[in-house]
């Protein structure tokens, strides 16, 4: 029966990496190609995701999701709670790192988010089911509102003014997604096939995209100029978080499929719309693809044994 386990973990591993991590570096890896090979420019496809692809994404996702009933509330709660968490230890952290407002503003964006998207609702769907899916979604919906809010500030303060960082938000085509989105919610307006195609089609480019960027901006990542901080903001992403989920799941009440699944996404890797964000930004982009990159590629090492626990 033991051998038994260690076979089915085993197998649990090889079927996360395969159906949710290799997929990944594949379309990464195009992206690095085309970088090398062609000289494709990373700073246009980064503002094409950015000004055009992001914005439908998360139309999309608002407009067609469900988020009713006590137990969303509690759910988007812990999104907001676990990210607020996050960013506070990575202050604390930071505080001997002695970093620049760049710097800080890079370690702050990769600590707080975590890639629930592409990443983490695949990987609840294949260890929980579709009802730990769906308290997923609420979770991934709040983080990505609070990506292109709080986000965007953070990012913005690593190089202007507070009041510039604030003012800089309502330029966020994203925001104005957001706003649309909740729009057509409170109205119960039905959007017709000519509008929701094209909008369907372009969300549906987004993730696929943001990858191709993260794989373009590693072709021109060079060593970590200062490896212990990346080590530090990696650890707080994959060890940390999961333990300060765990205690705000306790906190909330979220049992059973809640649990599970608020859990996963807050242990998932640094998201790869950070490395959007800090090319928009300039805030240290090749810190920020080196946590994402190395995050990412380590998360098997911590997911697996926290599926298993759970």
């Amino acid at each position: 029966m033991r051998g038994r386990n260690a076979g089915d973990r085993v197998t649990l591993l090889v079927s996360i990496f395969a159906a949710d991590i290799l997929p990944i570096f594949l379309i990464a890896g195009a992206g690095f190609l085309l970088a090398r090979r062609l000289q494709a420019s990373v700073k246009t496809l980064a503002h094409v995701t950015f000004y055009a692809l992001v914005p439908c994404l998360v139309f999309k996702f608002l407009v067609t999701s469900r988020m009713t009933g006590p137990e969303a509330g509690r759910m988007a709660l812990l999104a907001i709670l676990v990210t607020g968490t996050m960013g506070l230890l990575a202050r604390i952290v930071a505080i001997p790192l002695r970093l620049n407002r760049a710097e800080l503003s890079a370690f702050l964006l990769v600590v707080m988010f975590s890639n629930g998207g592409n990443y983490g609702l695949p990987v609840v769907l294949f260890a929980f089911g579709n009802e730990a899916l769906s308290h997923a979604s609420v979770y991934f919906v709040t983080s990505s509102m609070m990506t292109y809010t709080v986000g965007v500030l953070v990012a913005g303060a690593g190089r202007r003014s507070i009041s510039q960082a604030i003012v800089s938000i309502a330029s966020v085509p994203a925001i104005y997604g957001v706003a649309a989105a909740a729009l057509v919610l409170l109205t119960g307006v039905a959007l017709p096939p000519t509008l929701m195609r094209p909008i369907g089609l372009l969300s549906d480019a987004a993730i696929p995209v943001m990858i191709l960027v993260l794989g373009m901006q590693l072709e021109r990542a060079t060593a970590a100029e200062r490896p212990s901080v990346v080590a530090a903001a990696v650890a707080l992403s994959l060890v940390a978080a999961p333990f300060v989920a765990m205690g705000l799941t306790s906190m909330l009440g979220l049992s059973g499929a809640a649990r599970q699944a608020g859990i996963v996404l807050a242990a998932m890797p640094a998201a790869v719309v950070t490395t959007i964000l800090a090319l928009e930004f300039d805030v240290a982009p090749a810190f920020v693809t080196n946590v994402v990159f190395i995050s990412t590629l380590l998360s098997p090492l911590t997911l697996t044994p926290l599926i298993a626990f759970l």
